[in-house]
């Protein structure tokens, strides 16, 4: 090793011997794939499909032949399935707060539960126009077409709602205004023709009570469907104020009545006002038959434009949402006279029952939304269909647990504040917290647009109920609580079905 360097003859010492010049082999250079995965780095992380990365290199103008040429494969399809191989996942979070349509004030939605209870007081301030002999079935004077009455409203009226809403969706606030122009009157005039139908033996003070509350429903509703709740509350406080006076002294019947007739105008003026718009439209000109095309389906009875035909909702599509309301109608008035049903002489919880359903209205609505916002949550944080299946679970026992609460909180309140009432027994209260569950999931179905099946459950469990009261069979109290039971095993099941699929929640 220490010796000099040997050289061939001939060979000058102050030159070295030619070495040739060593080649790269191909496995040694860089693999170009590898080059270009980490060039789009970011852009192949955060696809969600290797077509999203074809699409991006045949945007760069790659051709197949220049793909075949510098990567070695087919085409940028094979060259999209191997950079998204290669390169792990990553979802970036978007800069700033993210979006949620579903974010509402509880505020909000209190007012609203408040707005649906305020209505009873009226019943208070109207109980003289209903004084007289039991009526049928061992009901107070006048119930009957009152139910009746209320019935036939919450039927129509959720059927309209819906056609007006289907119309907003559509961005055209003027033809639901001619909707609801046309056929909140038409609602009331029904209701008061059925109250009228099953009067029987009752007053005509309790008729013409009965066509008042079918002109309120409608009027309410117009203002409900046009997002003016703090209007109608406004409207309804003067008669509150004056029912809860009548507990403390006695209040005469003029006075009660012309706070009745007063708040029923003025309600009414304030619909009135609300679809002024759509009526001044028809006056200057237009067809009354562009009224009925926002009403019935793909218009009247005469020629309407083509393209209105194409654009009006389907007038089918709102008759299951009636069909909720008339069959959660039902099961709520049972929950609220089952006392009476059941042939007690002390009633007093009726009216408990139903100030409490109606008042938790205000948190399920505020629930619902905060379902629909953690849903959102979950498709963001799921990366497994069923994990988001376990997260919508879990978020649906959250809200109905937190629901079933608020009722059980209202419930007792009301039954111990309201005067001569009875404690709630176990049945009673069982009872009460599975139509709970069956209102709030039916809610939860419809705001999905799965109603058609809610509606069925809901019809189902009151025509159940109704055979066994008319027949007869077993006790009021243990027929509701297994009907109400079963109705909401069965509505918890769609739930599950349905909303742990990440396509419903789109």
């Amino acid at each position: 090793m220490s010796g000099s360097l040997w050289m061939p003859p001939g060979a000058r010492p102050d030159t070295l011997p030619f070495i040739p010049r060593q080649h790269t082999p191909s496995w040694a250079q860089p693999d170009p794939v590898d080059e270009l995965a980490e060039r789009l780095d970011d852009v192949i992380a955060a696809a969600v499909h290797p077509d999203e990365i074809a699409a991006v290199l045949e945007s760069d103008g790659l051709s197949d032949d220049q793909i075949r040429e510098r990567y070695g494969v087919k085409n940028s399809f094979a060259l999209a399935e191997e950079l998204y191989e290669r390169v792990e996942r990553r979802y970036p979070e978007p800069d700033g707060p993210l979006h949620d349509p579903w974010r509402i004030a509880l505020l909000g939605c209190l007012l609203r539960g408040i707005v649906f209870a305020l209505p009873g007081f009226g019943y208070v301030l109207g109980a003289p126009l209903l004084a007289g002999p039991e009526g049928d079935l061992g009901l107070p004077a006048g119930t009957v077409p009152l139910l009746a009455g209320a019935l036939c409203g919450w039927t129509w009226n959720q059927g309209l709602a819906h056609r007006a809403y289907s119309w907003l969706g559509l961005g055209d606030r003027l033809a639901a205004r001619r909707s609801l122009l046309l056929g909140a009157p038409a609602g009331a005039l029904l209701g008061a023709l059925i109250a009228l139908a099953v009067a029987g033996t009752a007053h005509p003070a309790a008729i013409v009570f009965a066509a008042g509350q079918s002109g309120y429903l409608g009027a309410a509703t117009v203002l409900l469907v046009m997002g003016r709740e703090r209007a109608l509350l406004i409207a309804l406080v003067p008669m509150a104020t004056g029912a809860a006076v009548t507990v403390a002294q006695p209040v005469p019947d003029a006075a009660r009545l012309a706070l009745l007739l007063g708040s029923l105008a003025v309600v009414g003026v304030l619909a009135l006002r609300e679809v002024a718009p759509a009526l001044r439209d028809l006056g200057e000109g237009s067809s009354w038959t562009a009224g009925l095309t926002a009403l019935l389906p793909f218009g009247a009875f005469g020629p309407v434009p083509e393209h209105r035909r194409t654009a009006a909702p389907r007038l089918a599509a709102s008759l299951p949402y009636a069909l909720f309301g008339l069959g959660s109608g039902v099961l709520v008035v049972y929950g609220a006279l089952g006392d009476v049903l059941a042939g007690e002489e002390q009633s007093a919880i009726a009216a408990p029952a139903a100030v409490a359903l109606t008042l938790s209205m205000g948190p399920a609505e505020w629930l619902l939304y905060r379902f629909r916002s953690s849903g959102l949550a979950g498709l963001r944080s799921s990366s497994t269909p069923k994990a988001f299946w376990r997260t919508t679970a879990r978020t649906v026992v959250q809200c109905l647990t937190g629901y079933l609460a608020s009722l059980l909180a209202l419930s007792l309140a009301t039954s111990a504040l309201w005067p001569h009432a009875q404690g709630l027994t176990g049945v009673r209260l069982a009872g009460l917290l599975l139509l709970g569950v069956v209102l709030w999931t039916g809610l939860l179905l419809q705001s999905f647009g799965a109603v058609t099946g809610a509606a069925a459950v809901c019809c189902a469990a009151a025509l159940a109920q109704t055979v066994a009261l008319v027949t007869h069979t077993g006790d009021p109290h243990w027929v509701g609580l297994i009907v109400y039971g079963t109705a909401a095993v069965t509505q918890a099941g769609l739930v599950c079905a349905l909303l742990g699929r990440a396509t419903a929640h789109r």
